[in-house]
């Protein structure tokens, strides 16, 4: 004899394939959410952080980035001597005070400090006509590699200042000269610190 179904049974049967299905949409909503935090909630941290100054940004390098690209073609430097090659380059002043001559020394010393990786690595002063015969004389028996400030790289570099190019061209940090005798030092060390990091990663020049 065929066992009869009741309507409850029925009622059993039916309910199960919605079970099934309640049960895939919560679980696919759950790896949705999971998926779109493991995403979302980085850049939602990396935010807060910078609008916040959670992190101390001054860690990574001594100087300031450059925030507009700058390339040494735009300054009118595109020399075979100096392509590949890592630059320091001093934008010097008008008129050269003694603090001024002295940051010519700081600056050629953090290249000098520089070590086994001199060769990788040119330093170019940018000057008007401000030395006497004897201090330009003095200055052709340094490393420097002397260029004149041309109008064009006046009007791109605003005021004295040290900047590190790239061996592709590109001017990437900046470095502001110091007001008083005593932060020379600093700015020698911050160079250094810059230059040493950039060669440590860098797979050119």
């Amino acid at each position: 004899m065929a066992k009869s179904i009741s309507p409850s049974d029925s009622n059993d049967n039916a309910t199960l394939p919605l079970d099934n299905t309640s049960k895939k949409k919560t679980k696919n909503r759950r790896s949705l959410l999971l998926l779109l935090g493991v995403f979302i909630l980085p850049i939602l941290l990396a935010k807060l952080a910078l609008d916040n100054q959670w992190l101390d940004l001054g860690v990574t390098n001594q100087g300031v980035l450059i925030p507009q690209p700058l390339t040494l073609t735009e300054l009118g430097i595109d020399e075979p001597e100096l392509a590949k090659q890592w630059l320091i380059i001093y934008r010097l002043p008008k008129t050269c005070s003694d603090i001024c001559l002295h940051s010519i020394e700081t600056v050629h010393n953090s290249y000098v400090a520089l070590g086994k990786d001199m060769p990788r690595v040119t330093p170019v002063l940018l000057k008007t006509n401000i030395f006497s015969a004897l201090q330009s004389k003095q200055l052709a028996k340094s490393q420097w590699k002397i260029r004149s400030l041309t109008p064009q790289m006046d009007n791109l570099l605003q005021g004295p200042q040290v900047l590190i190019a790239d061996p592709l061209g590109n001017i990437i940090l900046r470095h502001q000269l110091p007001e008083k005798a005593q932060q020379q030092a600093a700015l020698g060390k911050a160079i250094v610190a810059d230059m040493k990091k950039l060669l440590k990663y860098s797979k050119v020049g």
